[in-house]
C-alpha cells in the first residue's frame, strides 16, 4: 500500500522527470557543435555514474557487495543495452530533426510489449496490437516527413531511390534502433530492478553503460579531450538534468506505479523536446510529423493499456 507522503510525491515526480528528459535533446545539439556523438554518451553517462559513486557506495555497499553473479550479468547487459540506446539516439540527432528523433525513440514502450510474449511469457493483447498498427503507420509518416511535401495538390515525393540515401533517412532508423536497445535495457532492468533499491540499481546500469560507451569510442578513435568549456557544460548539464534527475524519476517511479503508466508518461518528452527545439532552436515541426507524432502517441497509449511487466 503506498502511503499518503509517496502519493502525494508521485505527480511531482513525474512532472519533474517529463521536464527533465525533455532537455536532453537540447543539450546535445549544443555539446554536437564540437564533440562527436559517441564521446557525448560516454560522458553523459560516465558523469552521472561517477555523481552517484559516493552515495552508493557509502550508504549502499552491502547491497552492492551482496549482489551475486546472475545480477553482475544482468547489470552488464541491462548497461550494454543501455549504452547502445544513448549511441544510436544521440547520433540520429546530427542527421534528423528533434521531432522526429525523439517520437521515434520513445517508441520503446511498445516494443516492451511486442517483446514480452519471447521474454516475459506474456501473449500480446488487442490493444497491444492496434498500438502496433498505428505506431507503425505513425513511424511511416514521420519517415516520410522528411523527403516529402504536402500541397494543395496533395503529397509530393521525391523517389524512393533519392529518399532512401538522405541523411534524415539514416538519422530516423537510428532514432528507431535506440527505441529498440531501450525496449532491452528495460526488459532487463526489470528483473534486477525488482531485487534492487533505486541508487544501486542505477548505479550499476549507469556505470555498465558508462564503461561500454567509452570502450567503443575509444575504439572509433575519438578522445573526450580538446573541447571548449561551454561544451563541456552543457555535457554536465546533460548527465545532471535529463540522466540523473529525469530518468532517475522515472525509475523512482516504477517502485510505485505499474509499468504501463510511467510508459505514458514518457511520451510527454516528445510534445517538450518539440516545444523546447521551436523556441530555443528555431526548429519547426512539419505538418507531416506533427501528424505522424500524434499517430504515434496514440498507438503507445493504446498498447500501454495492457501492462507487459504483469
Amino acid at each position: 500500500m503506498t502511503s499518503p507522503k509517496i502519493r502525494i510525491l508521485i505527480p511531482f515526480v513525474i512532472t519533474l522527470g517529463i521536464l527533465a528528459v525533455s532537455t536532453a535533446s537540447i543539450f546535445i545539439r549544443y555539446a554536437q557543435q564540437e564533440a562527436p556523438s559517441l564521446v557525448i554518451a560516454a560522458l553523459r553517462l560516465g558523469i552521472a555514474a561517477i555523481v552517484l559513486a559516493p552515495l552508493a557506495l557509502a550508504r549502499h555497499r552491502s547491497e552492492l557487495t551482496g549482489l551475486g553473479r546472475a545480477d553482475l550479468l544482468l547489470g552488464l547487459a541491462s548497461g550494454f543495452f543501455l549504452a547502445l540506446h544513448f549511441a544510436t539516439w544521440i547520433t540520429s540527432l546530427e542527421y534528423t530533426s528533434v521531432a522526429s528523433s525523439v517520437v521515434l525513440v520513445t517508441t520503446t514502450p511498445l516494443w516492451v510489449a511486442l517483446a514480452s510474449p519471447l521474454v516475459l511469457r506474456e501473449p500480446i493483447s488487442r490493444m497491444t496490437g492496434l498500438g502496433l498498427l498505428l505506431a507503425l503507420v505513425g513511424g511511416a509518416i514521420v519517415g516520410l516527413s522528411e523527403g516529402c511535401q504536402w500541397s494543395g495538390s496533395g503529397l509530393a515525393c521525391p523517389p524512393l531511390s533519392g529518399f532512401l540515401q538522405g541523411d534524415s533517412i539514416w538519422g530516423n532508423f537510428l532514432a528507431l534502433t535506440g527505441a529498440w536497445m531501450a525496449a532491452g535495457y528495460i526488459l532487463i532492468g526489470r528483473r534486477l530492478r525488482a531485487k534492487m533499491s533505486l541508487i544501486p540499481y542505477i548505479f550499476v546500469v549507469y556505470g555498465m553503460a558508462a564503461i561500454v560507451l567509452l570502450v567503443i569510442m575509444i575504439s572509433t578513435g575519438s578522445s573526450p579531450l580538446g573541447f571548449s568549456p561551454l561544451t563541456y557544460l552543457w555535457i554536465l548539464a546533460l548527465a545532471l538534468v535529463p540522466q540523473l534527475l529525469g530518468h532517475s524519476s522515472f525509475n523512482w517511479a516504477l517502485g510505485y506505479l505499474p509499468a504501463s503508466f510511467v510508459s505514458v508518461t514518457l511520451m510527454g518528452e516528445p510534445i517538450g523536446s518539440t516545444i523546447l527545439a521551436f523556441i530555443i532552436l528555431q526548429e519547426s515541426p512539419s505538418l507531416l510529423e506533427l501528424v505522424g507524432g500524434v499517430f504515434i502517441l496514440a498507438g503507445i497509449l493504446a498498447a500501454s493499456q495492457s501492462d507487459p511487466a504483469k
